[in-house]
């Protein structure tokens, strides 16, 4: 009889698992805003000096243009490659928050600054935390404007 209810049990856990993902859950509506690109490309290349060195054949300074997502830094370091750097043709700004590069005017975790977030139903949009959820200038997304006399409802131009 136990192994009877045993193989019921396996049966239906295996059943109700396959349905689940069959079905995808629902998601969050909006799409949250996040740079597609894997690298930043500067504005300015860096030059980065090699300190260790000591042949004056082996000391050529290496030029970075490009600097990847996310990529690790030392704020009280030397060698911090993102320091106020602008990237992306001025659209990206790059500061050394929790020793990894990110951008201050787009990522809602540092928004404006290292360790400024914004509120559930804002992104970071500038540098600014702004609303995207009633914003005709801003509709669910940075720079999204919705068309003259349509109002922006849940992140939706002309939602109804």
């Amino acid at each position: 009889m136990a192994t009877n209810i045993l193989k019921v049990i396996a049966i239906l856990s295996l059943t109700i698992s396959l349905l689940l993902s069959l079905y995808p859950q629902a998601t969050f509506s909006f799409e949250i805003e996040d740079d597609d690109e894997e690298d930043y490309l500067l504005d300015n290349p860096l030059i980065i000096p090699n300190l260790r060195s000591r042949s004056r054949f082996l000391s050529t300074t290496m030029k970075k243009d490009k600097i990847k997502k996310g990529a690790h830094c030392d704020s009280n370091s030397y060698h911090n490659i993102c320091n106020g750097v602008s990237a992306n043709n001025g659209t990206s700004l790059l500061y050394c928050c929790k020793k990894h590069c990110r951008n201050v005017l787009r990522d809602w975790n540092n928004c404006g600054q290292c360790g400024h977030r914004c509120k559930f139903g804002q992104r970071c949009c500038g540098g600014v935390c702004t609303d995207v959820v009633f914003n005709a200038n801003h509709c669910g997304k940075c720079d999204k404007k919705c068309s003259p006399g349509v109002k922006c409802e849940f992140g939706y131009c002309g939602y109804a």
